[in-house]
């Protein structure tokens, strides 16, 4: 399905994008009915767990999902949204389909029925979405050896870093010190997948609370 774009601009908001993207998941048919369970969005995607009941109250059958204990599936879905000269417009998948787009919360990803086939694609973009949560979140200081080196602009490479920061303006931003050259270069969260924390801030700078700790040891 290509991208729709609403031209009354009546979508502005947050709030009315989550309502609409509400609406998009109710239906109910002759047989079946689509509720939403959960909404969340991640940049400019929403994604979404959907709950399929039927109307006579059986269980759901379905090829590709594992019928739940109270007789319904649950599924999930990605809706790429972007505004285009106010317009805002989407794009609807199933997670069946294998969306690019894997950074759904591993609290949404939780409410999805279980897969009959582990080699779908379902099963490995949900597997996406947790090797994306499973990426840690470094602090200061933090000496880190990414999974596989990093070729920088000049051609050069680098795989051993540690966490920092430079400001631009009064932003703080994120950047990474490498170990070789001292030079500063900007990662990517995608490319720190993987990585292995080599030595951690914390135990560097605060022998005090260290020795503090060790004394605490029965």
């Amino acid at each position: 399905m290509g991208w729709l774009f609403y031209t009354d601009r009546r979508v502005k908001s947050y709030a009315v994008e989550k309502a609409e993207i509400t609406r998009l998941c109710t239906f109910e048919g002759d047989t079946r009915k689509t509720e939403l369970v959960k909404a969340c969005k991640v940049g400019s995607t929403w994604y979404a767990a959907a709950r399929v009941t039927s109307i006579d109250g059986s269980p759901v059958e379905d090829t590709t999902y594992v019928t739940d204990a109270d007789g319904s599936i649950t599924f999930g879905a990605v809706f790429l949204t972007r505004y285009d000269d106010g317009c805002w417009g989407y794009k609807d998948m199933e997670e069946s389909a294998g969306p690019n787009e894997s950074r759904a919360p591993l609290g949404l990803i939780d409410l999805l029925s279980n897969l009959k086939d582990e080699g779908s694609y379902a099963h490995a973009w949900r597997q996406r979405c947790r090797d994306w949560a499973a990426i840690p979140d470094y602090e200061e200081g933090d000496k880190i050896r990414l999974a596989t080196p990093v070729t920088l602009t000049d051609g050069s490479t680098c795989q051993i870093v540690t966490a920092t920061h430079y400001r631009r303006g009064r932003q703080k931003r994120r950047c990474y010190r490498i170990e070789e050259t001292g030079g500063l270069v900007r990662l990517s969260r995608a490319s720190l997948a993987g990585s292995e924390l080599l030595s951690s801030a914390k135990g560097a700078v605060s022998p005090v609370l260290a020795e503090f700790l060790a004394g605490q040891d029965p």
